[in-house]
């Protein structure tokens, strides 16, 4: 659920840990719908048989599905500013796919606000640092630095 936090209070978020999101669980339906859309259809991902047959032991996400999913994930940890009308996506400094994600493995996302600055009136830019977590793993399947703005009047 995201955490309502006043304007004045921005510094005392910079460092903040937020909680664990839900466990969500990649299915190969989920998977083969989006090398349906972006057109990747590496075997590695779409065809159990053949991936099966490769040290990963079976069909994996695409990483950038899991990348992709931070937007889902964002929607439980995120810190909104009050006066809250407007999110953009900015990008990120960082991204590095660390573990591949297997069809039915759960992940879920860990959140640091790393910081919040305010841009010009009523735009804020937040860094996030992320990782994304592989129930069981010893990896994370991804980790990034985030950016993104809040428009708050």
């Amino acid at each position: 659920m995201p955490k309502m936090i006043k304007k004045s209070e921005i510094a005392d978020y910079i460092g903040y840990v937020c909680e664990p999101t839900e466990w969500f669980e990649v299915t190969q339906q989920q998977v083969n719908e989006f090398a349906e859309c972006t057109l990747d259809r590496q075997f590695i991902h779409i065809d159990p048989e053949a991936a099966a047959k490769t040290p990963f032991g079976g069909t994996i996400a695409h990483g950038f599905l899991t990348l992709s999913m931070l937007s889902y994930f964002s929607e439980s940890y995120a810190l909104i500013l009050e006066g809250f009308y407007m999110g953009v996506n900015k990008g990120f400094d960082k991204v590095r796919f660390v573990a591949p994600v297997r069809v039915g493995s759960r992940i879920r996302c860990h959140a640091t606000m790393l910081d919040i600055v305010e841009k010009r009136p009523g735009q804020f830019d937040f860094k996030v640092e992320i990782s994304i977590e592989i129930e069981g793993g010893d990896k994370p399947a991804l980790v990034a630095e985030w950016l993104s703005v809040q428009m708050a009047n």
